[in-house]
């Protein structure tokens, strides 16, 4: 068995070492690409997890396969059924903390659309009154397709361009459907606690791509970054909603994005650059499914061997785990 606790131990501290290097890799990406690295990654290191959490939990399963009784079972293999009872434990908690946030997500865009009510406006912009200080990008929602929701107090806070800054900023957030992006990320968060590092730099690279864009659209980064500093500094001192699926131009860390668009715009990584890229995340496919793998295969040949061992057959195992010491 200690082949197997090695096997699902790495599997479950790889998404730690897993998420620092797609957190480093991203700081030095293009902002589009660092979201879908960011995301991919995230949905891989869970995946991982949740692979490591299946093969435990059907460790008495397999060896009922071999004909081997639960008791025979708890006699030899002592830690088995306790590790496959708290693998299936951790997989409850994981789908009760899934629906729940996912319940979550749903009720917050109900309450977002009944105040977008509210508003009034033309197009995809809708000005809901008030004097709060607030904008975001409002996902589609039963049929609704997604519009931009500028609060009054917002409008009254922005310039004639830093409005339009604003309003592209927002609307690149629904044209690039990063609301589904920043909902992955935040869902698979519940599977393993170092994944929570990876929707903290999602939500900051969604805003930088947002901003890029909005840059584009109005030829001026500085004049971006002036909205961006503008609509936070009024943001923060009104309050405001914020968080998914609310993508808004006043949230992350906003001093790191004005500097950015103080820069030139981030050039799209070189032929070398891209090849490492896609290997850093061919390498984590790969390790994420050979820890699986090596999962699946070395339960059966243990519960195989092992039941062998216990009925008195001879071994037909190919010498796997004497080689191991199992």
């Amino acid at each position: 068995m200690t082949y197997v606790l090695v096997v699902v131990v790495l599997t479950l501290a790889f998404p730690w070492g897993g998420a620092a290097i797609a957190r480093r890799l991203a700081a030095v990406l293009p902002p589009h690409w660092a979201c879908w690295l960011l995301t991919g990654a995230a949905v891989l290191l869970a995946g991982g997890t949740i692979s490591a959490l299946v093969g435990l939990f059907h460790v008495p399963f397999l060896a009922s396969l071999e004909q081997l009784s639960f008791t025979r079972v708890l006699e030899e293999w002592p830690a088995a059924v306790p590790l496959a009872g708290a693998a299936g434990a951790v997989m409850l908690a994981q789908s009760v903390l899934l629906v729940r946030r996912w319940l979550q997500h749903r009720s917050l865009l109900k309450r977002a659309w009944l105040v977008a009510d509210e508003g009034t406006g033309d197009g995809d912009l809708l000005v809901v009154p008030g004097s709060d200080v607030d904008a975001f990008a409002l996902p589609g929602y039963r049929g609704r397709r997604g519009r931009v929701v500028m609060t009054s107090g917002m409008v009254r806070s922005l310039k004639t361009g830093e409005r339009g800054v604003l309003l592209a900023h927002e609307r690149a957030h629904l044209a690039g459907r990063h609301h589904l992006l920043s909902a992955v990320v935040d869902l698979v968060t519940v599977v393993h606690p170092a994944l929570r590092s990876l929707r903290t730099s999602l939500a900051f690279h969604l805003e930088r791509w947002a901003d890029e864009e909005a840059a584009a659209v109005v030829g001026d980064r500085r004049v971006a970054a002036a909205a961006v500093a503008r609509a936070a500094l009024a943001g923060a001192a009104h309050g405001r909603s914020g968080g998914y699926p609310l993508l808004s131009a006043t949230s992350g860390p906003v001093p790191q994005r004005v500097e950015a668009l103080l820069l030139p715009e981030p050039a799209a990584p070189h032929g070398a650059f891209r090849r490492a890229g896609a290997v850093s995340l061919a390498g984590t496919v790969v390790v994420a499914a050979v820890g699986a793998l090596a999962l699946a295969y070395g339960l059966h040949e243990y519960v195989e061997y092992a039941a062998r061992q216990l009925i008195g057959a001879p071994s037909g195992c190919s010498g796997f785990w004497n080689l191991l010491g199992a």
